[in-house]
C-alpha cells in the first residue's frame, strides 16, 4: 500500500482549471449527443430527479455526477481516523485507501445507491472505487479483491449488495487490473463476545435493547461497542466458485469507512484462512470526532454500516 496525501490538507490550485467546451473531432460530440438523446427518452419513459439537486430527467445529473467524479478523483490514506485499526502506539494496524471523503454529492449518491435503490448510481460510484483499488494495490501482482459482506437485513431489504455490484461493473470493464474478486467472506452468525443474545435478557428489557440496536445492529453503538459487535461474525470459506486465497495477497473492499471496526474483522477472518492482507480500499471515508463517541452517538456514519 503506497503512501497517499489527504486531500483536505492540499492548498488551493492559483488558478482555476481550465475546461474546453467542445470536442475537437465530430465522433465524441456524436456520442455525447446520442448518449443525451437516449436520457431524454428514458426520462419521458420513467421520470426521476437528481439525488443530489432535485434537477428532473436525471438520476444524478451531469454537475452533481461532476461533482462526484472531482470527490474521488484523489484517493488518500484513511485508516488515521479508524481508531479500530490504529495501535496505541499510533502505528497502523492495517492501511485503508479511501477514494473520497464521505460528504457533499458523494455521500448523497451513496446513501440513494444503498438505501433508495438507486441502481443507475452504480456505474459513477463503481469509477470512483476503481481508482482507489488502483492507487492501493499499485504493483501488487496477483492479488485478490475480498468484498466486505453484507447483512442478511440489509441484503433481504435491499435486494443486492452494494460493495458487490460495484466490483461486478470493474470487472465487465476489464477496470480490476491485476487483481480478480475472491468472495470468500461470509457472516457467520455468531454472537460477539460482550453482547447479550435477546432470549437471555428479561421481558421487560427485549423491546429497550431490540430499539436501542437498531435494525442495523450498530446504530447508537460508540467505538468499542461497535468492534464488540462485529467481532467473530465473520469468516471465509472455500468454495468451487471461490479462487483459494492462501498465501495470495489480498485487498478487502467495502462502501464506507467508519471506525474500522468491520474491516478489521474481515481482516481477522481472512488472516485465519490463510491469505495475507496487505491493505484495504473504501469508497468513502467519514471523519468521526477525536473524542470517543458519547452514549446513544451515532449519527449518519453509524448508519452506513451494511
Amino acid at each position: 500500500m503506497i503512501k497517499l496525501p489527504d486531500p483536505d490538507l492540499k492548498p488551493p490550485a492559483p488558478t482555476p482549471a481550465k475546461h474546453r467546451s467542445d470536442y475537437a473531432q465530430w465522433w465524441p460530440r456524436a456520442a455525447d449527443r446520442s448518449v443525451g438523446a437516449g436520457r431524454e427518452l428514458l426520462a419521458l419513459a420513467c421520470p426521476v430527479e437528481c439525488v443530489c439537486c432535485g434537477t428532473e430527467d436525471f438520476s444524478l445529473c451531469g454537475a452533481c455526477e461532476r461533482a462526484v467524479r472531482v470527490l474521488t478523483m484523489e484517493p488518500f490514506r484513511a485508516e488515521g481516523e479508524a481508531p479500530a485499526l490504529m495501535d496505541v502506539d499510533g502505528s497502523v494496524i492495517l492501511p485503508v485507501v479511501a477514494a473520497g471523503v464521505y460528504r457533499e454529492e458523494l455521500a448523497q449518491a451513496l446513501l440513494s445507491f444503498k438505501k433508495h435503490g438507486q441502481g443507475q448510481l452504480e456505474s459513477v460510484l463503481s469509477r470512483g472505487l476503481g481508482r482507489a483499488i488502483q492507487a492501493a494495490a499499485g504493483n501488487i501482482p496477483g492479488f485478490f479483491l475480498v468484498p466486505v459482506p453484507t447483512t442478511n437485513s440489509a441484503f433481504r431489504k435491499r435486494g443486492f449488495s452494494p460493495v458487490h455490484l460495484m466490483l461486478r461493473n470493474l470487472g465487465r470493464g476489464g477496470r480490476l487490473g491485476a487483481g480478480r474478486v475472491a468472495d470468500v467472506l461470509r457472516k457467520s452468525g455468531a454472537v460477539a463476545a460482550g453482547t447479550l443474545a435477546v432470549h437471555a435478557v428479561p421481558d421487560q428489557l427485549r423491546a429497550l435493547k431490540s430499539g436501542s440496536m437498531g435494525p442495523g445492529g450498530q446504530k447508537g453503538l460508540g467505538r468499542g461497542d461497535r468492534a464488540k459487535r462485529v467481532h467473530g461474525s465473520m469468516r471465509a470459506t472455500s468454495s468451487i466458485l471461490a479462487p483459494d486465497i492462501r498465501g495470495h495477497p489480498c485487498i478487502i473492499v467495502d462502501d464506507v469507512l467508519t471506525t474500522g471496526a468491520t474491516l478489521a474483522e474481515a481482516a481477522r477472518a481472512i488472516r485465519h484462512a490463510g491469505g495475507i492482507v496487505v491493505g484495504a480500499v473504501v469508497l468513502a471515508a467519514t471523519r468521526p470526532p477525536a473524542a470517543a463517541d458519547p452514549p446513544g452517538a451515532g449519527g449518519a456514519a453509524a448508519r452506513m454500516d451494511a
